[in-house]
């Protein structure tokens, strides 16, 4: 805590030696202790596509799903809620409880239609602080303050506790509001430099020299009719302009029957201008009033942003709470429309989902989403995802933990039924990128994620691994991928989402418990693939890239040289496996010891390997072979 107090002092004072000012909006300091939310890492946020999608479209985001706010403040606080589930299941259920109220009394779209009226108070208030903020900003904070006697009267009756504490602190402040009203024009200005923003009757001296110098249009007119009628020159004209002032205009041809008393000022290609000793001492009293009449109304401004200073801080909390009831709204009208149903939580670890489905997957695919159930506890704390690459194995890791981190952060889910069990962190390990300006690896980057997986996850951690291990070698990345779930399935015990290629990963459950194997489904449909996109328990029988590289546009006569060249590998398995009988799996834990010195026809073979182009099918093929010239040479 010491560290965090000089941490946040010392953000303070750089702030003020920036700003050259006072904070008078900043009013407090809250302490957020970290067994407080669930926590997301960088990689997870990126994986999950939180606020922003891979493609760099933030409207394909969960947050860009799930904006339907009302205002910018509650824009703002959506994302922070997003990206800071909380832990506390109770203060989650109050949430759900005033989004069932707004949904079960039909509020949500007048909710909605008045919180539209409000603007975005948390940043004129800070404005307001830094006396940067432009008349536009005052009338904005006064329309929205005249919003909120209609917001609370539509919460009055409502029986949710929650919702009833948000109306008594969004409150009314009509001191406040008066006081706009009457110091600020119906459309002020943009900026404060030409005046115009002070309303009239707020100032019996600015209304003075307002007059003074509105009066000018009517005393020229005047002065215009009685010079035409005291020369003859019926095209004389009384003007104005920044560089000369007021000026009397003749044209050349008529400069002859100009009175004596006129002066000339300014004499242009086909006409003179003339100033009066009547027009210059007018001219002096109208300048010096509108001087005079800008100077008192930036007073008067700076004034009336000093005054806002002492309602700040009530109303800061005025804005908090229209903000969190902006994002309640928002939630209410995204379950509605998007079917989405109230979650449930459990003190016992795991989750239980029926019909879970990808939120924003569902709302851009063309075709019908396939839901999916999903069950994790104490018997089920691993799932072994296999299945074809395009088969959905990512779409389903991820919606799960989306369907988790939704219900966390105070919205409903998109589910027919979830109950959840408590969660401190989620982690993920999903995609393949490199670091150029890091001078990371693809591989590094997965491993980095890994290793940040293995020391922090816990037994209340979910956890998504996809395709670990896939960077390296075949063998590396095989006895990687097996360890980590090894470790995630006795030392961590955290709730883990494996998806994998490596189908010898699929005989972990005979040797751990709390491992279980499932897959997407496909079925062959011809030289295709159908993808069914459906869970089911079990391993998959095969893995079906032959058939997704066409559906890619791998050119035919390459799939059919792949074709000839997988059936005659698989052959030769068959044949070294009914020969080999007795033949130790690739993880037993005996291990016989390598000869001393291997025929040449071994070490020839050895020579020819090239493990980095092999897939694991390839790999345990050579294995075969090797272990027979081995057997060969004894």
């Amino acid at each position: 805590m010491p560290l965090a107090v000089s941490a946040a002092g010392a953000l303070l004072q750089y702030v003020g030696d920036t700003q050259r000012s006072a904070l008078p909006h900043v009013t407090r300091i809250t302490v957020e202790h970290q067994d407080e939310a669930i926590i997301i890492d960088a990689a997870t946020r990126r994986n999950l596509e939180l606020v922003e999608a891979v493609s760099g479209k933030k409207k394909h985001s969960l947050a860009g799903l799930l904006d339907s706010t009302a205002t910018p403040m509650g824009s703002r606080l959506l994302r922070r809620w997003i990206s800071r589930p909380l832990r506390d299941q109770q203060a989650v259920r109050e949430r759900h409880a005033a989004i069932a109220c707004l949904l079960d009394r039909c509020l949500v779209d007048v909710v909605q239609e008045t919180l539209r009226g409000i603007g975005d108070i948390e940043r004129i208030l800070a404005r307001i602080a830094l006396r940067s903020a432009r008349p536009r900003d005052l009338a904005v904070l006064r329309d929205s303050l005249a919003a909120l006697p209609g917001l609370r009267t539509i919460l009055q009756d409502v029986d949710d506790p929650g919702l009833q504490h948000l109306a008594a602190e969004i409150g009314e402040h009509p001191q406040t509001l008066q006081l706009l009203t009457r110091a600020v024009v119906e459309n002020p200005p943009v900026v404060a430099r030409d005046g115009g923003m002070i309303a009239p009757g707020y100032d019996a001296q600015l209304d003075e020299l307002r007059d003074l110098s509105q009066n000018a249009d009517r005393f020229l007119v005047e002065l215009e009719k009685r010079e035409r009628a005291r020369s003859g020159i019926e095209t004389l004209k009384v003007s104005y302009n920044r560089v000369h002032g007021y000026y009397i205009e003749i044209g050349r041809s008529k400069t002859a029957q100009a009175p004596a008393d006129y002066i000339r000022r300014q004499t242009l290609k086909g006409a003179e201008r003339f100033i009066t000793p009547e027009l210059k001492s007018f001219e002096d009293k109208v300048l010096s009033a509108r001087e005079r009449a800008l100077s008192r109304e930036k007073a008067l401004y700076e004034e009336l942003l000093e005054a806002l200073i002492e309602p700040l801080g009530i109303l800061q909390h005025t804005a908090d709470a229209i903000a969190r009831l902006d994002v309640l709204g928002g939630f209410a009208e995204r379950a509605r429309r998007l079917d989405l149903c109230r979650p449930t939580f459990r003190d016992a670890p795991g989750l239980t989902v029926s019909g879970g489905r990808h939120p924003v997957v569902e709302q851009v695919s063309d075709t019908p989403f396939v839901a999916n159930d999903l069950l994790m506890d104490e018997q089920r704390q691993i799932l072994i995802i296999t299945g074809p690459n395009m088969g959905g194995k990512s779409t389903f890791m991820r919606q799960s933990a989306l369907i988790v981190l939704m219900a966390y952060a105070g919205s409903y889910v998109p589910a027919k039924l979830a109950e959840l069990g408590p969660f401190d962190r989620i982690f993920s390990r999903i995609g393949a990128s490199d670091d150029l300006a890091g001078g990371r690896s693809t591989f590094m980057v997965e491993m980095q994620e890994t290793a940040n997986i293995l020391h922090n996850a816990s037994p209340r951690s979910l956890v998504l691994m996809d395709e670990i291990g896939r960077g390296t070698s075949t063998f590396d990345g095989l006895s990687l991928a097996w360890a980590c779930a090894v470790e995630l399935a006795t030392r961590i015990r955290a709730f883990t989402l494996f998806a994998t290629h490596y189908f010898e990963l699929t005989t972990l459950p005979d040797e751990y418990p709390g491992i279980v194997n499932v897959h997407l489904d496909a079925v062959e449909h011809g030289d295709g693939i159908v993808f069914l996109h459906a869970l089911r328990e079990g391993p998959a029988n095969q893995s079906y890239g032959l058939q997704v590289a066409a559906l890619a546009g791998v050119p035919r006569k390459v799939i059919e040289l792949a074709r000839r060249r997988l059936r005659e590998l698989e052959q030769a398995a068959q044949r070294h496996a009914q020969a080999e009988s007795n033949q130790l799996s690739l993880f037993a834990q005996a291990v016989k010891e390598t000869p001393a010195a291997a025929p040449d026809r071994l070490r020839e073979r050895l020579a020819e390997l090239d493990p980095d182009q092999m897939t694991p099918r390839q790999a345990l093929d050579a294995l075969y072979q090797l272990r027979s010239l081995d057997e060969a040479g004894d």
